[in-house]
């Protein structure tokens, strides 16, 4: 798991999510009960499995070089560390307070950056689908803020854009716009001794108590290609994991 510094604080308003640039704050507190089941389909940059669960610095990226064939060359010298991901959300069952977050799609996008030991990764975008309500936004800000514990040097909100997300044991895809802005393909792996998913148990995602495993699906392709920092890869890691939180969780623990 990432080394998480549990410094994050959630401000939303009912258009945009925007994470606190303020590294001591704590997540800020609420009196609604909420809670939220939701499965992810995941990809980024790092080779299977993303090493970002066991340590705080992502893989190593080879710099591209072009030699005297006009080939492209792998030059770790000028390596760089980085973890650019897709995270493509849907909510099974979900609530905060009164709201219902049922069926909720959303997608956050980013990049954790080459160092994350002191809890600040580097940016991230989200994007809520068309059909999610201002409320139900508010609601799915305020744990996100616990989902992901962490600072973001950048935390920017995207318009709204139709979301398709699907998934069986073989494969998973989720789109943005069609693909036009951001896309992931999963394949389950073939390595296994059946015909069932590899999955990793008793691994700990983010700053959630509980999850069903990581189920192994090494990615076609993971891409964002708007904005700034577009990217694109292929065959890197991938998997999907279905997580379960509640604000019973967050309460101070007796001793």
């Amino acid at each position: 798991m990432v080394r998480i510094a549990r410094n994050l604080a959630t401000a939303l308003g009912l258009c945009a999510l925007t994470f606190a640039a303020t590294a001591s704050e704590a997540p800020k507190a609420t009196s609604a009960e909420w809670a939220m089941n939701a499965t992810i389909i995941e990809a980024c940059s790092c080779p299977m499995f993303c090493q970002c669960y066991f340590a705080s610095k992502p893989a190593a990226h080879a710099a591209m070089a072009s030699d005297k064939h006009d080939h492209a060359s792998h030059d770790m010298a000028g390596a760089e560390h980085f973890c650019k991901f897709n995270n493509a959300f849907q909510i099974s069952k979900g609530k905060y307070g009164s709201v219902k977050l049922d069926g909720a799609k959303f997608w956050v996008a980013g990049d954790l950056g080459d160092d994350f030991s002191d809890g600040e990764m580097n940016w991230a975008v989200p994007t809520f689908d068309p059909s999610v309500t201002p409320a139900q936004r508010e609601g799915i800000g305020a744990i996100l803020g616990h989902v992901y514990p962490v600072k973001w040097k950048s935390f920017a909100m995207a318009s709204d854009a139709a979301m398709e997300w699907t998934a069986t044991k073989d494969q998973a895809t989720a789109k943005l716009a069609g693909g036009k802005i951001a896309e992931v393909v999963l394949q389950r792996s073939t390595q296994s001794n059946t015909d069932a998913p590899i999955v990793i148990h008793n691994l700990k995602y983010w700053g959630v108590p509980r999850n069903d495993g990581f189920v192994l699906m090494q990615n076609s392709v993971e891409a964002y290609r708007v904005g700034e920092n577009p990217f694109e890869y292929k065959g890197t890691n991938g998997f999907m994991i279905t997580i379960d939180i509640n604000s019973k969780d967050m309460s101070p623990k007796k001793m």
